[in-house]
């Protein structure tokens, strides 16, 4: 089961208590990054590429719980940059686990393995791995050989210990189906938790530009990666860390509009408007980010060139979770979702 049933119940009660206050704009997922420090540098991402003097700041471990508790999502993922750089990162998560956050520590899991011990297994930590594909692939994206290796070790490891585990895997262009198939199929092997993943979309700072997904070659792309989850004889039941009606998104057989105010960004640099992928300028505080940003702006509807081949989780996988709960037929399929196949 990727998402738990307890996590889904508390993520559920949380919506249905936010549409019951009347309120249209609310966090389900802080993205919180405490440093852009890193030990790779990817193609596909800009964080290294800040100067000195940003890479070298830190978030304290109280900046971060003030940050959380401002916000009040009731998931953080915890990011950067790599974390596990941070010489305070087990402050940093055992104090969200004890606020009961369900906290999502990712990381390329080069540092993973030494640091299990600093780290406490709990049904609201899960431990989320970069792999963009099998280890070519995977290799050739982060721009190291080895790396691919190390992170599957880090992995079996963190299951001997009793962590849950999910990967976290960005899908860009030029990718083989049938290689996602067969990386599916060997990351499942591993008996991990969930698999997510998502579109590569341009972030500005990233160094190959080329790589990103527009929007038609997203659905065209993603309908022939989950083809196999469709095969009458032979289903696979790959296990993804997702709502279903995010993946229907993904292969264009729904239509949604993004939620840019669903999974905020809390920085070294401040809260960035609108989101992640976008850099707007920062606010000072989480109630100035919602009450100043103009989030028409945004979106598909919008208008606006920058955000028309997006597809990305951080701005629809919020609108497909609020979907999920706008009706009973949709909240059974979403339940039934989290059971186990056959």
């Amino acid at each position: 089961m990727s998402i738990s049933l307890h996590q889904a119940v508390k993520v559920g009660s949380y919506i249905f208590r936010q549409k019951l206050k009347g309120n249209k704009h609310y966090p389900l997922v802080l993205m919180l990054e405490p440093l852009f420090r890193c030990n790779l540098e990817c193609a596909g991402c800009g964080k290294i590429q800040y100067p000195e003097e940003i890479l070298n700041k830190r978030l304290t471990p109280e900046e971060c719980f003030r940050a959380v508790d401002e916000c009040g999502a009731p998931i953080v993922t915890v990011a950067g940059g790599e974390p596990l750089i941070h010489n305070e990162i087990e402050q940093i998560i055992e104090g969200l686990v004890a606020r009961k956050k369900f906290v999502y520590l990712c990381t390329n899991a080069i540092l993973l393995e030494k640091n299990l011990p600093r780290l406490k297994p709990s049904p609201y930590l899960t431990l989320s791995i970069h792999l963009d594909g099998l280890k070519e692939e995977h290799d050739q994206l982060v721009c190291r050989d080895g790396i691919f290796d190390v992170a599957v070790r880090a992995i079996q490891a963190a299951k001997a210990r009793g962590f849950r585990i999910t990967t976290n895997t960005t899908v860009f262009e030029g990718e083989d189906p049938e290689r996602l198939h067969k990386f599916f199929d060997y990351v499942s092997s591993l008996k991990v938790d969930g698999m997510m993943i998502s579109p590569g979309y341009s972030y500005a700072w990233a160094p190959e530009q080329n790589r990103f997904l527009k929007k038609e070659r997203t659905r065209d792309l993603f309908r022939k990666i989950f083809a196999p989850m469709r095969d009458r004889k032979n289903p696979r039941a790959w296990n993804f860390n997702h709502s279903p009606f995010y993946l229907e998104f993904l292969e264009g057989s729904r239509d949604y509009d993004c939620t840019p105010w669903g999974n905020p960004n809390y920085s070294v640099l401040g809260w960035q408007k609108p989101c992640y992928l976008l850099n707007d300028g920062y606010a000072q505080s989480f109630q100035e980010l919602m009450s100043t940003t103009e989030w028409d702006n945004y979106g598909h509807k919008s208008g606006n060139p920058r955000c028309q081949d997006c597809m990305v989780h951080c701005g629809f996988e919020p609108t497909a979770v609020t979907d999920a709960t706008s009706s009973i037929r949709n909240t059974i399929r979403s339940v039934q979702s989290l059971l186990p196949a056959g």
